[in-house]
């Protein structure tokens, strides 16, 4: 027996599956046998006994689950940190473990009530005593953490636990002599694998299959070279053994039936303090805003959803909430992550959302210089599609030319600073980025809820429209298109050569000619097809009107090619009678500017094709300047560019046969944006006749 080791357990005299506070109680409310759980228990303690002193607390009525004494606290030398229970079955056991403490002399520490803690379940010792690892996600909060550092004068290291199955750290997680570790890599996010294998030595990594995790052979207790655990598979029973290590194993099973095995019926309460060790946590807390319609806007949802699932965990400070239906609420809320990287990038997300600092709070972007052109400094921000201010000398700046997947670019003027988003290839010397997410902040609409009912673009809310709602958002696209043209705005087509196959390019020259159109993107083929269509009848060599391929048909789109080039442009082969309808005759006789993107696969290309593809994203660019609202029309790569490079407030319509072309063009947190999963041709049908329907009259806007 080595002496100088002591285990706190409590004896099952009141145990049973009472109630249901994890998954392994599904199912097994007094379905756990007595005899059995006293029987498994004993054993568990002679074990024990053979190797450690073990201290007994006296079991109480009432809290059933008291038996499982790893929750009790966390020890090291004289120091304790009582738990504090997630769930109020559980509380009841509180009073009774401090009193055990207090009276055998130890320094208690206490967490405010509403800090959930669950003590030795959720953190656990180096064996090595160099650190600590601590875990939240189900029970224990990330914000205990840096208590736990200072109280225990030790660094901390934060693990997050993605499976609910696996609801403490010690049932997945077990440090063993010698610097091994025993766990289970597919109950932690990615950011806590890496570092756990950071920490930990490849040759010291003991990575178990999911048949033992279930079986809690990480719910284990080490005594120097020995592991007592419940049961472990061959196969890892000499993976043990052949690094140095004695398995005993014990059944446990009843005591499995409410989520526990070997650890979690004990607590060490000798753990050595190492002088050389200090408090270290890199836990950081920050303190954010939220103003708007925040519940039914379903906003502080999914602020708090996000926290969560990028890693980190929250308190709501204060919230106020509106009055009247046309009042605004807010919200200050605590976020907390375990790193200044998770942080960033929680952030960054919330600034999406348009979450700000507290006034008192509030610091100047950080900067740093452009060292070398066309490449940004590594923590460089990235911007987003919403209207963006960066603080710069304790003011605010507006970010102009705002876009997605840019850098922030700040230039002096004579008039001052001056934020621009700008790509990463044109950034310049001289030029300072903003980087980190530090005085970054976007500017959201903030309406009632008849508002957005009726004036943002949402039909029933943004998303992906289904085949029976294609009538009713044909109707509210022509509502909108009529609207834009008769105040002079601005609409852009996105097309691709499928609307030219499917039939849409007589309803597509329509809107052109009657002056729904205001600029045409696109790549070659749908200036190819269309030309095709026009000249010869056909598209991709098929017949149009009968719809069956023609002899020789395969050559046609190259003939069309070959006599474009002979003329030098589209706008000449109109002008000399070659091409007599379509969209691009159309585009060129009521002056809608166009630009065709071109790719590594067209064919001639024609003349007016950019080839440069840094041209014709500037060109783009220039097009998309001032637009009302979008039609992407069945072109994924040409759509997604023209996404990326248009800011937050623009009407999009994403119109595709494919549900998950449409699905990633129109998820971009905007809600004027929706999609509609239909036949392109179809669609632009029905827009036609809609619009043909509507009497309101239409007045040319005058330029000034």
């Amino acid at each position: 027996m080595t002496s100088s080791i002591r285990f706190l357990m409590c004896a099952p005299d009141h145990y049973d599956v009472d109630y249901v506070i994890n998954p392994w109680m599904e199912g097994n409310i007094h379905k756990s046998s007595r005899d059995r759980a006293v029987e498994q228990w004993q054993k568990l303690h002679y074990v024990l006994k053979d190797h450690a002193i073990v201290d007994l607390v006296a079991p109480q009525r009432g809290v059933p689950d008291m038996v499982f004494t790893a929750n009790a606290g966390l020890v090291l030398g004289d120091t304790v940190v009582l738990s504090r229970f997630f769930h109020k079955e559980r509380q009841g056991e509180e009073p009774y473990f401090k009193q055990w403490f207090e009276e055998k002399g130890y320094k208690v520490h206490e967490l405010p009530k509403d800090l959930p803690f669950e003590g030795a379940g959720d953190a656990l010792l180096d064996r090595e005593g160099r650190w600590l690892w601590a875990g939240y996600g189900f029970r224990s909060e990330l914000d205990s953490h840096p208590l736990l550092a200072k109280w225990l004068d030790i660094e901390v290291l934060s693990l997050r636990l993605m499976d609910e199955r696996f609801y403490h750290l010690d049932t997945c997680f077990c440090p063993l002599s010698g610097g091994y570790l025993l766990y289970y890599p597919p109950a932690f996010d990615s950011y806590t694998n890496r570092l756990i294998e950071m920490r930990v030595a490849p040759e010291k990594r003991i990575a178990i299959e999911e048949a033992d995790a279930v079986n809690f052979a990480c719910n284990a207790v080490n005594i120097d070279h020995v592991v007592v655990m419940n049961k472990a598979s061959e196969a890892l029973k000499k993976r043990l053994s052949d690094v140095g290590f004695q398995v005993i194993e014990t059944p446990l099973t009843e005591f499995l039936k409410a989520g526990g095995a070997a650890k979690c019926l004990t607590l060490r309460v000798t753990e050595p303090v190492r002088e050389e060790v200090h408090a270290n946590v890199s836990v950081e807390s920050r303190t954010i805003r939220l103003e708007g319609h925040l519940l039914d806007s379903g906003l502080i949802n999914r602020a708090l959803d996000l926290v969560v699932e990028n890693g980190g965990s929250f308190q709501v400070l204060n919230f106020s909430l509106g009055e009247q239906r046309q009042s605004t609420s807010s919200a200050e809320v605590k976020v907390s992550a375990p790193s200044h990287d998770v942080m960033e990038a929680i952030l960054s997300q919330l600034i999406d959302l348009g979450a700000v600092n507290l006034p008192q709070d509030e610091r100047d972007a950080k900067l740093e210089d452009v060292i070398q052109a066309g490449v940004a400094p590594d923590d460089f921000y990235v911007s987003t599609i919403y209207p963006t201010e960066v603080r710069i000398n304790g003011e605010w700046v507006r970010v102009q030319d705002q876009r997605m997947d840019g850098a922030i670019a700040i230039t002096q003027t004579p008039n001052g600073r001056v934020a621009r988003c700008k790509l990463l290839r044109d950034l310049e010397l001289g030029e300072q980025v903003v980087v980190d997410v530090v005085g970054i902040r976007t500017v959201r609409k903030t309406e009632s809820r008849e508002q957005r009912n009726t004036q943002e673009f949402s039909f029933m809310s943004a998303g992906v429209s289904s085949e029976r709602r294609v009538e009713l958002v044909v109707e509210q696209v022509a509502w909108e298109l009529r609207k834009i043209r008769d105040a002079g705005g601005k609409v852009v087509v996105t097309a691709g050569p499928v609307v030219i196959h499917t039939g849409g390019a007589e309803h597509l020259t329509h809107l052109i000619r009657q002056g729904y159109v205001q600029a045409l993107l696109g790549g070659n083929a749908i200036a190819v097809h269309d030309i095709e269509q026009s000249m010869l009848g056909t598209s991709l060599g098929v017949d149009m009107k009968r719809g069956v391929a023609v002899r020789g048909g395969h050559r046609h789109h190259l003939k069309v090619i070959n006599t474009i080039r002979r003329y030098g442009s589209i706008a000449k082969a109109v002008e000399n009678g070659a091409i007599n309808s379509g969209v691009m005759y159309e585009c060129v006789r009521n002056g809608v500017p166009f630009c065709l993107a071109g790719s590594i696969r067209d064919d001639g290309p024609l003349p007016d094709t950019q080839m440069d593809l840094i041209k014709a994203q500037e060109e783009y660019s220039q097009l998309l300047q001032g637009a009302d609202m979008i039609l992407m029309l069945s072109s994924m790569l040409h759509s997604i560019g023209v996404g990326n490079m248009t800011p937050a407030g623009v009407k999009m319509v994403c119109v595709d046969i494919n549900p998950a072309v449409v699905t990633k063009l129109s998820d971009r947190g905007s809600v004027e944006s929706v999609g509609v999963v239909t036949d392109v041709g179809l669609f632009l049908s029905l827009l036609v006749q809609q619009l043909d329907k509507l009497t309101s009259p239409y007045h040319i806007a005058q330029s000034a």
